[in-house]
């Protein structure tokens, strides 16, 4: 009995050890997968980070840009005024060069706002007397008689009606 029982030990140790490769391996690979995973989420965050930086960059040469681009428009416009003043007081009258002259020296509102000259702010109310009740009161323009008085209805018979 000896003999059974010690190939039966043998023959269930290399089942054991089978067993166990096969979970070994198994495992591996599992925890192989998971890195690879990782490993192309971490690559993909990169590049969309890469792209980021690529677009912002974008963006501030496309401002740079447009400013460079409104600031010779701005140049090209004095240019442009200039030439027409100065060919207005050769060509033309006084009254039509003083006219050219005083259009290109007045300032846009942005500008007057920005020198100091500000102007009131719109009012969101309607004026009112001292004493009167504003327009954002709770009960302004309310009748406080007719509403504690129930309306009667068109269908009953007014009282002077009946006599």
């Amino acid at each position: 009995m000896t003999e059974f029982e010690l190939s039966h030990l043998i023959i269930t140790g290399v089942g054991m050890l089978i067993a166990g490769g096969i979970i070994g391996l198994a495992i591996g690979r599992s925890t192989s997968q998971q890195s690879k995973a990782a490993e192309t989420i971490k690559e993909e965050l990169e590049q969309l980070k890469e792209e980021q930086r690529d677009y912002q960059h974008e963006v501030a040469e496309h401002f740079a840009e447009t400013a460079s681009l409104v600031n010779d428009m701005n140049q090209s416009y004095k240019a442009v005024h200039e030439h027409l003043a100065n060919s207005a007081l050769k060509l033309s009258n006084p009254d039509v060069s003083r006219q050219i002259l005083e259009a290109g020296t007045s300032q846009p509102a942005l500008e007057s706002q920005a020198m100091g000259e500000l102007q009131e702010q719109p009012k969101d109310w309607a004026p009112k007397n001292p004493g009167d009740k504003g327009t954002l009161s709770e009960d302004f323009g309310l009748d406080k008689t007719a509403d504690s008085k129930p309306e009667e209805s068109d269908s009953e018979p007014k009282e002077e009606e009946k006599a």
